[in-house]
């Protein structure tokens, strides 16, 4: 996703600098912008603060956006303590060269904020209900920390911030082995493979193509509003409806099998948009199937299958 935010930013003139360890990411995401004036990449770790010797990090910034970490569940397991120093001393760093700039800082926060939600869809006001030491909680609470980071800076230090919930988004250059439902369940399906749905497959997640979150988190920057506000969409369905419906659109053999379903995994998910599109205008538009159809198209192309 956060290469799409570059592209969009690019697109509208900005001169943008992306600093990225690739723990995760790829540089593939980004090598069609490599040669573009407006745009440098610098290879480091923002939990190990911004490097002092690089020339487009030494002019102050009009704004920062916090886009930095691992977020599958596979990576909850794989890289704990990374996943929890990138949302609190990461967000430390930031903040303080978003107040030391006079910049906007904007913090790609999460619907895992919100843990195994009682409340249904969930609202910001809602305050979470989250397993504070679980296999998730090294992304959950590393995100409820750097929004409590957020909003301290703002309220002690008059630092200007924006944080932005996102729900369940894809897309196309999502990992195929990214261990997120839909580049899983889209992989699975092009090769012929059963498609392996956790637990029952009754639990719910509301999907969002990135072109809408883009959309969403460009209105927010764009503002004046602090939030924490919500971006995705309605379209809510239960696991095994987005299997069948992958398995539809890819034209697969696949069917669908069950597996052990992992630790608090949410039985539910959608946002209230109410705040997003009363104070930022925003209207998600890529209904489900059109934006799976791309994304199916585009893991296509690039496995060959």
């Amino acid at each position: 996703m956060p290469s799409h935010l570059v592209d969009a930013l690019i697109d509208r003139g900005c001169t943008v600098v992306v600093l990225d360890n690739f723990v995760t990411g790829s540089r593939d995401n980004v090598a069609h912008l490599f040669g573009k004036p407006t745009f440098t990449l610098v290879e480091g770790d923002v939990s190990a603060g911004l490097p002092t010797d690089h020339p487009a990090l030494a002019e102050p910034f009009d704004a920062i956006l916090h886009m930095a970490s691992p977020a599958s569940p596979t990576d909850f397991e794989k890289l704990p303590v990374e996943i929890l120093r990138v949302g609190s001393v990461a967000t430390l760093h930031l903040l303080e060269r978003a107040t030391a700039d006079g910049a906007r800082f904007l913090l790609a926060s999460t619907s895992e904020a919100y843990g195994d939600p009682k409340e249904h869809p969930q609202r910001e006001t809602y305050w979470g209900n989250v397993n504070p030491i679980g296999v998730r909680s090294v992304y959950d609470e590393a995100k409820r920390f750097a929004e409590a980071a957020t909003m301290a800076y703002h309220r002690s230090r008059g630092t200007d911030t924006a944080i932005v919930r996102i729900f369940n988004t894809y897309g196309p250059r999502m990992r195929p082995d990214d261990g997120r439902a839909i580049p899983t369940f889209i992989s699975q399906a092009l090769r012929g493979e059963p498609i392996t749905v956790h637990g029952t497959g009754n639990q719910t997640r509301s999907i969002c193509y990135v072109d809408d979150l883009v959309r969403g988190i460009l209105l927010l920057l764009d503002s004046t509003e602090t939030g924490p506000i919500n971006c995705g969409t309605e379209h809510e369905m239960s696991m095994r409806q987005l299997a069948e419906l992958i398995v539809l659109l890819s034209e697969s053999p696949s069917e669908v099998s069950y597996i052990t379903r992992s630790a608090d995994d949410p039985e539910m998910r959608r946002p209230d948009l109410t705040l997003a599109r009363e104070l930022l205008g925003y209207q998600p538009t890529v209904a489900p199937e059109d934006g799976l159809r791309r994304t199916i198209a585009h893991f296509r192309e690039r496995s060959g299958y």
